[in-house]
């Protein structure tokens, strides 16, 4: 009776010379591969996404039916091309219903190590780096190296847990999965919505910093080019040192924790009427005008349907930082070093080795080192899996150098005396002139960099959130406009009332970096150890520790 059931409704003589032509089981040629189709029943959980979906069911029974006709060996009533599933929709089903996806194999498509490592450093190198010496000059000097160690140790643990945190869970194929999905299948709805509260924290504080810092940049450029165009000598403090490389300090005489970033400018001017100068100044400014005008060029470009053309200038990112690493290094050189340690009193030049503001550097440091939320996605696409913790720790070790790079030449190299070095500023590249060439072309770089990673920040933004409330990227003209326009508002609101990027960065660093670096990855690694009995009080001890860390870290940002 088995034999009749298993035996084909037609079959064909010409069984040999078929078979040579047809692949078997282990062939490469997809359309050789036959699914086979189990019930869609769970006996492990009563997750809907476990179960075989009806069209897989549907698309399966075809397939068998196809197979009752003709024998294996036979082309006369084999399955035609469309009936056959594509690779990207073939599935493994397992004795307990649930459907593993087969993903593309084609390894030309992965990258080798060092590909992976330089992607994950050029995506976390952003505009922290410019407030790392004004973070380590609010903790300290000494205080602020071991800070920055220490914190960059602790990002990378919590790092490597987000990496192996969906291969933890069993009996589901997680080969497709994002961080938000991991919290979601230990928190429920509240910690799929809860992650994406706090990724658009940081991506809209991203942006918020980048329209402050592109406002900074444009007003410096075109100060640039108005001087050189008319002539125009100027002073943008009265303090500074002198010689070709000057170094100025905007607002000396003030407290550190001072929010002020906007100078006053002293013209000296050659061969121009006053009255020129002055007009352009009523309509060159960095805080009144100059984010406004900025307006015109990215709104437009934030309601782009697809940021596919702006992916194509991230090489640009890399660039900067090479520049900017360039540009420390003979500012350095032709300064020289000034320090002078004191340990817990600051004199007249220098700052204490130990500060009671290190909570802003924490800040700092927590979105400087922030890469939690795609770091499953950049490690797919390396070639050696077996590598991926290597290769993540080696990044950022590349990362923590650079910052360390930055921080100490520039904290170093600042001239004290004359200056202080409480006047290094959040953006280190304000304690230069406008007239500084080689800042000149750093501040270009950087604005046309981020003219064009804006767009797609705010894509990110947009695909998130209208995807998670209208269940669709892109619902029409005028739900991308209201977001854009309230994204943009938030920018040119900072940036006219509170252009200090140190403190937007802490206090969105700390905000997302307390669920996505610290609650969530401590929790889902506690609970995946509970429910294997595999967790102790030691391990239960320290990652406690780390939550209480990450809420401490964000509550400190409101007494500094």
């Amino acid at each position: 009776m088995e034999e009749d059931e298993c035996r084909p409704l037609l079959s064909s003589e010409q069984t040999g010379e078929s078979f040579s032509h047809r692949g078997s089981t282990d062939s490469l040629d997809v359309k050789a591969k036959r699914p086979f189709h189990v019930e869609p029943r769970n006996i492990v959980d009563h997750d809907p996404q476990e179960r075989v979906s009806a069209e897989a069911a549907i698309l399966n029974s075809r397939v068998h039916y196809y197979g009752r006709l003709t024998g294996s060996s036979d082309r006369l009533l084999s399955p035609p091309n469309h009936v056959i599933p594509g690779p990207e929709e073939i599935y493994v089903y397992s004795p307990l219903g649930t459907a593993f996806k087969v993903t593309g194999g084609d390894p030309s498509s992965k990258n080798p190590s060092i590909i992976t490592i330089f992607a994950i450093w050029n995506t976390m190198m952003g505009t922290s780096i410019l407030s790392i010496p004004w973070g380590i000059k609010q903790a300290g000097f000494t205080l602020g190296i071991l800070i920055l160690v220490f914190l960059g140790l602790l990002m990378l643990y919590c790092c490597y847990i987000v990496l192996k945190s969906p291969k933890a869970i069993p009996y589901m194929d997680t080969s497709d999965w994002e961080f938000p999905d991991v919290c979601r299948y230990y928190f429920g709805k509240f910690g799929q919505w809860s992650s994406l509260v706090f990724s658009m924290v940081s991506l809209i504080g991203a942006m918020v910093v980048y329209w402050v810092l592109m406002s900074n940049f444009l007003y410096n450029t075109g100060q640039f080019i108005y001087n050189y165009a008319h002539n125009v000598t100027t002073s943008d403090s009265e303090f500074g040192t002198n010689g070709t490389d000057r170094v100025i300090c905007p607002f000396p005489n003030t407290d550190a924790g001072r929010n002020d970033t906007v100078a006053s400018l002293y013209f000296s001017v050659s061969g121009n009427d006053t009255s020129d100068v002055d007009s352009f100044g009523r309509w060159w400014s960095k805080t009144s005008t100059v984010p406004f005008y900025l307006i015109v060029l990215l709104l437009p470009l934030l309601c782009f349907r697809s940021a596919s053309f702006f992916a194509r200038f991230t090489f640009l990112g890399t660039i900067s930082v090479i520049y900017l690493i360039v540009l420390v290094t003979i500012k350095s050189l032709r300064l020289g070093f000034h320090l002078e340690f004191h340990w817990f009193e600051s004199s007249e030049f220098y700052i204490p080795e130990l500060r009671q503001l290190f909570p802003q550097l924490t800040g700092v440091l927590t979105l400087a080192f922030f890469i939690h939320n795609c770091i499953i996605t950049l490690m797919k696409s390396n070639k050696h899996q077996e590598n991926n913790v290597r290769d993540l720790s080696v990044a950022y070790l590349l990362v923590g150098l650079t910052y360390l790079y930055v921080g100490v030449l520039i904290f170093a190299s600042f001239p004290s005396p004359p200056l202080s070095k409480d006047c290094i500023e959040p953006n280190f590249l304000d304690n230069y002139p406008s007239s500084d060439v080689m800042v000149f072309v750093a501040r270009s770089f950087l604005l046309f960099q981020m003219v064009t990673v804006y767009p797609l920040l705010g894509y990110l933004v947009r695909v998130q959130m209208m995807g998670q409330i209208f269940g669709n990227h892109y619902p029409s003209f005028f739900h991308v406009l209201a977001l854009n326009i309230l994204i943009v508002a938030s920018g040119v609101l900072m940036a006219k009332f509170y252009p200090n990027i140190g403190s937007i960065i802490r206090f969105s660093g700390a905000t997302c970096g307390l669920a996505l670096v610290f609650v969530f990855p401590a929790l889902i690694h506690m609970i995946s150890l509970k429910r294997q009995g595999a967790l102790r009080w030691p391990s239960a001890l320290f990652h406690s520790f780390l939550i209480l860390l990450g809420l401490a870290n964000l509550v400190a940002q409101f007494f500094m």
